[in-house]
């Protein structure tokens, strides 16, 4: 019975954690199903090797639990980024924490109680989403921070002047604004080349990159440019 007891708790762990991962999933977010289910599995485990692994006058099994709180706070700083003024991933770190808690509950028996706080993460990050974005969109323009932009400028020219029109993208692209991430080329055609670049700006400014898409156009080899912009307002 106490086998079938432990086994009965991991497999609750890996499961409840599997569901808080598939809502991240589908919103394709950094920590997805494996990664929720691997937390709440491991917390059970630690839950019940505290639980069970450790006897005497001095046994303490709440110990490695609670160890579990503070170590799975590296592994939620890994899935938070900075780009920009922005950060990413707060909301995801908190689901895999959240995560934790589930598979703790889950190792220590309390089945109940950790179904209905994985009901609570996932209507949490389904239902708490649009509130948080109308709150947003209330509180008015003015009483907003400055929203960072990210920026794809892509011009097409002749291969055989790569190196000149490369140069010239770069020196375009030299605005105390922007910050640039990436410049790769590729074959599109026999004879012609494709440059994007990626940038990112602190605020969106579509008239500085407009400048800078003035000082390219009139380059003769380019034969096309174009760009798009994508506010990054730190979605996890």
């Amino acid at each position: 019975m106490e086998l079938l007891d432990l086994t009965l708790r991991i497999l609750t762990g890996l499961l409840l954690g599997a569901a808080v991962g598939f809502e991240r999933q589908l919103r394709s977010r950094t920590a997805g199903v494996r990664t929720n289910a691997l937390v709440s599995l491991g917390a059970a485990l630690f839950v019940i090797m505290g639980a069970f692994s450790f006897t005497g006058a001095e046994a303490d099994p709440t110990r490695v639990a609670a160890q579990i709180v503070s170590g799975i706070g590296f592994l939620g700083a890994g899935v938070i980024m900075k780009q920009g003024a922005s950060i990413s991933g707060l909301n995801t770190a908190a689901t895999l924490w959240a995560s934790a808690a589930v598979g703790a509950l889950a190792g220590g028996g309390m089945y109940l109680v950790a179904l209905g706080g994985t009901a609570a993460i996932v209507l949490s990050n389904i239902v708490l989403r649009p509130l948080g974005r109308l709150l947003d969109r209330a509180g008015g323009a003015r009483t907003r921070e400055p929203v960072a932009a990210e920026y794809e400028f892509v011009v097409r020219s002749a291969a055989a002047s790569e190196v000149a029109v490369r140069s010239q993208v770069v020196a375009a692209l030299q605005h105390p604004e922007f910050t640039v991430h990436s410049l790769e080329a590729n074959d599109v055609s026999p004879g012609e080349v494709e440059l994007t670049a990626r940038l990112v700006a602190r605020e969106r400014n579509d008239a500085a990159l407009e400048t800078a898409i003035a000082d390219v156009v009139p380059v003769p080899e380019v034969t096309s440019v174009r760009w798009r912009a994508s506010e990054l307002r730190g979605e996890d």
